[in-house]
């Protein structure tokens, strides 16, 4: 059977976008999955000094090893101030040092979260840009509005929100 892996773009141990990729990868019918934290991947914060002076870091090499593991990947990421968390960056720039294809072109649903009306638009809008340079295949994308109004019980609680994800999930387990 094929898996994929589920993470939050934040390093947060309450995040709803950790909350919003398990729920996500719960809707999978045909594929087996893991959920990952970012708090298990530690690294120094990247610059090319540090690189040159130490071996790569042993969470950022475990992390590359995990992303190989896996036929997809289901991410949910945090905004802070409109952009990717410090943590979710840092790892990745770690990470793109030994494989710039980060994604390794695989199929990706991309997603976001938040408190507020726009649900980590800003952040969403990045992703979709940036992530196919890091050898993405983003296949379908996902907001979520006002998450603490529209997910209860580990249920999204608005109809037209629901389907919305059903839709993604399906289009992302279809490429698969």
């Amino acid at each position: 059977m094929k898996k994929i892996v589920a993470f939050a773009g934040s390093t947060s141990s309450t995040s709803i976008n950790k909350q919003l990729a398990t729920h996500a990868a719960s809707k999978l019918n045909s594929l087996a999955y893991d959920v990952l934290d970012l708090n298990n991947y530690e690294v120094p914060i990247y610059s090319e000094d540090v690189e040159k002076n130490n071996e790569y870091p042993k969470g950022a090499s475990e992390f590359n090893t995990a992303l190989d593991s896996y036929d997809g990947f289901i991410i949910s990421l945090a905004e802070h101030n409109g952009s990717y968390t410090a943590a979710f960056k840092n790892l990745f720039d770690w990470v793109s040092r030994k494989n710039k294809e980060v994604f390794r072109n695989k199929p990706v649903l991309v997603m976001a979260t938040s408190p507020g009306a726009r649900g980590g638009a800003s952040v969403l809008t990045s992703a979709k840009a940036t992530f196919p340079h890091m050898g993405a295949n983003v296949v379908a994308s996902y907001s979520l509005p006002q998450f603490y109004e529209n997910f209860k019980d580990e249920e999204i609680q608005h109809d037209g929100l629901k389907s919305q994800l059903e839709e993604a999930v399906s289009e992302f387990e279809k490429s698969i």
